[in-house]
């Protein structure tokens, strides 16, 4: 274990030339820099974040989701089957003829009574509105907090107007009580995230964004423990700025304000794009690759450092083509799509009984022309918005 350690922890990795672990493990009085073992102060924050979550979903967001008129939608059961409850869980959850003809024989029943079955059992496994609605809340205030957080956090930091300040002095840069408590609040989300995906109902991309989370989790310790965390804090920000926005919308689309979510929808993609696509390598790339090069100097983790920051950059550039061509169809339209993140097994031909979740109003519906289940279309988009950050 040792030898593993010192492997991990090789200074001529994670430090610049001429600095050790030494240089950083006895500041002066009343000086704090970055250490591994704060990090650990996320893992009971991201309890108690989860605990929240639980009480806000339960008692704030849903009574704003009934003051809505958003009901619980308890659609109709299947009976207990253990024969095609094996079936479900251990081969298919939509079988063909092959398999419905050959289950009609075994339980002798008719194909159509079970057809009826998987619909019904599928419809157990489908969010309902009210609960999409209850998550999409509760991410979009903690996205706001986080944002107005870190926004009036940096407003006073020296290095969101002359981002040279990032560097200066690197790696010898006094970790505040501002930056960390963004920083570990930041990656106790996460962190949070991850428990959840455990207890919430299981969506088609769970081993994706368990993945996401992940690295997500793994970036913001990388550049806390290196030090990075000046330029870290600018990244987050960029990237909170958009995602508030989003579950704005959601909310919008779920209560059925369609012109409101549409709306709210175009300010996210303006946001987005100029965050990601403007913002973001003009003014974080440039200073992650070239200001620090000139100031401190390329190192192992700084390599690796500026590859992720290059490869989310890419993913931005898909990210946005994704939403512009959401946008498009939604100005054409006059409305914006569906989620296909949100629709576990939603089919317009198979999951009928469902009253809540997948209905679709009247267009002359009060509150707008379709209610759709989605996540206000660009959630697809989003279900890795936050990669690395």
């Amino acid at each position: 274990m040792a030898a593993l350690s010192a492997w991990f922890w090789n200074e001529r990795f994670w430090l610049p030339h001429n600095v050790t672990w030494a240089d950083l493990a006895d500041p002066a009085p009343g000086v704090e820099y970055p250490k591994a073992g704060h990090l650990f102060t996320a893992l009971p924050l991201a309890l108690g974040i989860f605990a929240v979550r639980i009480v806000f979903e339960r008692f704030i967001a849903s009574a704003c989701a009934r003051s809505l008129h958003i009901q619980q939608g308890f659609g109709r059961r299947a009976q207990p089957n253990a024969v095609l409850e094996k079936v479900f869980t251990s081969i298919t959850k939509n079988p063909d003829s092959r398999h419905l003809d050959g289950l009609s024989k075994q339980l002798d029943w008719e194909v159509r009574k079970v057809q009826r079955w998987f619909r019904h059992r599928r419809n157990q496994d489908k969010p309902s509105t009210h609960t999409k609605f209850c998550e999409s809340m509760w991410r979009f205030t903690f996205y706001l907090y986080i944002f107005t957080y870190g926004f009036r956090f940096l407003w006073q930091s020296p290095w969101l107007w002359d981002t040279r300040q990032c560097w200066y002095g690197y790696p010898y840069q006094v970790m505040t009580p501002g930056l960390y408590h963004y920083y570990v609040t930041e990656l106790a989300f996460y962190w949070s995230l991850m428990f959840s995906q455990f207890t919430d109902i299981k969506r088609k991309d769970f081993l994706i964004m368990f993945i996401h989370h992940l690295a997500t989790v793994g970036l913001i310790s990388f550049s806390y423990v290196n030090n990075m965390a000046r330029v870290g804090s600018l990244v987050l920000c960029v990237h909170d700025a958009s995602d508030f926005l989003l579950e704005a919308a959601k909310l919008a689309n779920y209560a059925k304000y369609q012109r409101f979510c549409d709306f709210l929808f175009i300010v996210f993609s303006v946001v987005f794009f100029i965050t990601r696509l403007v913002i973001y390598p003009i003014w974080i790339l440039n200073s992650t690759m070239f200001e620090s090069w000139s100031i401190v100097g390329p190192f192992p983790s700084w390599w690796l450092f500026n590859f992720l920051l290059l490869v989310l950059q890419v993913l931005h550039i898909i990210w946005s083509y994704l939403i512009a061509r959401i946008a498009l169809k939604a100005m054409l339209r006059g409305k914006v799509c569906n989620d296909v993140r949100s629709d576990i097994e939603s089919s317009s031909e198979d999951e009928p009984d469902t009253p809540t979740d997948g209905l679709q109003t009247s267009p002359h519906s009060p509150k707008g022309e379709n209610g759709t289940n989605g996540h206000c279309a660009a959630a697809k988009a989003r279900a890795q918005n936050h990669s690395s950050w």
